[in-house]
């Protein structure tokens, strides 16, 4: 048996650091050229936009091909159970931390902003929100990455239906696995784009915004960042640990 080498360093990581390079080279070219840098932000747009467009199917394709891929019913419910739980933990443990740090150093504080009168607010409905959070009156509205909680529970609800239907359903899940490769594939082609795109979207970021950046918008990223980051190494780091049990 052919012994497997840890690959090093910067094998694994040398992408994440290309699209941090990418990011700081951009902001350069925007604080040197000022407005002048908004004529990159077509190219900042256009990897923006593929990687938008890309969302919705990559979660239909994904989520319907996993879940008709588990023949187990009971180990089905019990990886949507953990799911779940994971969800709740990690929102309540972000918003948490959230609020503390934003009470303590409040990112829009010295921000003034001049408002029109507002409309007359109309009073939610707590059963309305639920129904809304959880679920479209249209299919063409599960079509949109502002509706990802509704296209979940679709896509696994057609999972389901499509295990239900055992042999029947094989070929289908063959399909189904083989486009969910295809959507991966696809994102790994977008992401040579990605020190571009990345690039010239944050230098007409920094180009246009620059002072104000600095300013009100530079107390936000100073909350945002640093948290973002912790979050990231300590949630999934217990994440990692609870799931390799």
């Amino acid at each position: 048996m052919a012994e497997v080498r840890p690959q090093s360093i910067w094998k694994s990581y040398r992408f994440p650091v290309i699209l941090l390079l990418s990011i700081i080279v951009g902001s350069l070219i925007g604080l040197a050229l000022g407005k002048k840098a908004t004529v990159l932000q077509p190219f900042g747009d256009v990897f923006l936009n593929l990687m938008f467009t890309i969302v919705v199917p990559l979660v239909l394709v994904t989520v319907t091909s996993a879940v008709a891929s588990i023949a187990n019913l009971r180990r089905l419910g019990k990886i949507l159970g953990t799911m779940l739980a994971v969800f709740i933990i990690t929102g309540l443990i972000a918003a948490i931390i959230t609020t503390i740090v934003v009470v303590i150093y409040p990112p829009a504080k010295g921000v003034k902003l001049d408002l029109s009168q507002a409309e007359q607010i109309q009073p939610l409905k707590t059963a309305d929100q639920i129904v809304k959070a959880f679920t479209v009156n249209d299919f063409q509205a599960l079509l949109s990455r502002r509706s990802m909680l509704p296209l979940i529970i679709f896509s696994i609800l057609l999972g389901l239906s499509i295990s239900l239907l055992k042999e029947k359903a094989e070929p289908l899940i063959k399909i189904l696995n083989i486009l969910s490769e295809a959507m991966v594939k696809m994102i790994s082609i977008i992401m040579y784009y990605a020190p571009i795109g990345l690039g010239a979207y944050f230098a007409a970021l920094v180009g246009d915004f620059g002072p104000q950046l600095l300013g009100a918008y530079g107390r936000a990223m100073l909350v945002y960042y640093p948290l973002s980051i912790l979050y990231f190494f300590i949630a999934f780091f217990v994440l990692c640990l609870f799931c390799c049990r």
